[in-house]
Order: structure tokens, then C-alpha cells, then sequence
């Protein structure tokens, strides 16, 4: 037996943030920090609305799945309200045993040269609304955005990662120290 409920979510948007809702695409913005998130959801009835300073998620009859949905959307509007106040951080460190690694950003681009010493540089991007920073063998990244905080430090992790090779001899690398203000 399928027991379908009405589903009504209400996020309470806070003092001076504004919100601007446009189908189904969100923009917060706040004190001069600009975050925007498109919910493209597809096969799904889940209306969403603005009413004064609150954000309404909304399905009739929904199903398990539009349940699901409408939590996910909710987590993804809660990170960006947390994120107008206070920035998502993530931490790497840069280890080298090998060969001495040299850092740089170029533009939207991390720039790893001589790793394991490659001749070719490894390249890592920079996410729109994220800010990348290198201190001596550390990297942190800065973003009202979590999601691009964090796929910033994973395509900083990912670019450096070591294929057909022992990990227990080659342990070079950029490896991630610290996520949104907790020790990894």
C-alpha cells in the first residue's frame, strides 16, 4: 500500500539576505556576496515559492521520492544561507617526497609542476565563486558556495593523484587536511 502525504517545507529566509526566486532557480544575496543555485528537477511535482522573507518547498500527494527530493533541496538552501554569513574552508596540504613540487595559480587554474618529475604540469580548476590561496605547502580554498568549495579541493586532490604506482613508496600528493572547519 502506497501512502501518499501532502509535504509542505518552510525555510525562513533571514534579515538582510535577500532572495530572488525565478522559476525554479535561487538567488541569495548578501552585503555584496552572490550565491545561485538552479533545482532543475525533472518526472518530479514539487512546487517551489517565495512568500515574503520565506522559501516554500511544496508536493501534494508526494510520493517517497518527491520526499527525498524536497529534503535535498531544503539541505542545499540551508548551505547557502549558511554560507552568506560565514565562508565553506577547505585545507590541503601539499607532500612531496620525490621530487619537490612547485604550486602556483594561474588564472582559474592550480598549476602542480614537477610532480613525481613529470615534465607535463598537472592542472586542477577553479571553480567559479570559489578563491584559492597557496601558502608554502598549504592550499585553502574560500566559497559562500559549498559545493564549489568543495569540488575545488577535490579537482586540486584528483589532479594529483598517483596511477600505477605503489602508494606506500610514492606518497606525493595534494591531500585534503581540513573540510568546512573540521580535521579530516
Amino acid at each position: 500500500m502506497d501512502m501518499k502525504n501532502d509535504i509542505i517545507e518552510t525555510i525562513e529566509i533571514p534579515q538582510g539576505t535577500d532572495a530572488i526566486l525565478e522559476g525554479s532557480s535561487l538567488t541569495l544575496k548578501k552585503g555584496g556576496i552572490e550565491s545561485k543555485k538552479s533545482f532543475k528537477i525533472s518526472n518530479v511535482e514539487v512546487n517551489i515559492r517565495k512568500e515574503g522573507s520565506k522559501i516554500i518547498l511544496e508536493a501534494k500527494k508526494a510520493t517517497r521520492n518527491e520526499s527525498k527530493i524536497i529534503n535535498t533541496i531544503r539541505a542545499h538552501i540551508n548551505n547557502m544561507i549558511l554560507g552568506m554569513d560565514k565562508k565553506y574552508v577547505y585545507k590541503l596540504k601539499v607532500c612531496s617526497v620525490h621530487f619537490p613540487i612547485a604550486v602556483s595559480k594561474e588564472g582559474n587554474f592550480i598549476v602542480v609542476k614537477n610532480f613525481l618529475g613529470e615534465e607535463k604540469p598537472r592542472k586542477a580548476e577553479i571553480l567559479k565563486n570559489a578563491d584559492a590561496r597557496i601558502e608554502k605547502d598549504m592550499i585553502t580554498i574560500e566559497s559562500p558556495d559549498k559545493e564549489a568549495a568543495g569540488q575545488t579541493a577535490a579537482n586540486i586532490e584528483n589532479a594529483t593523484r598517483v596511477r600505477a604506482k605503489d602508494r606506500r613508496v610514492f606518497q606525493d600528493g595534494i591531500f585534503m587536511t581540513e573540510k568546512c572547519g573540521k580535521d579530516i
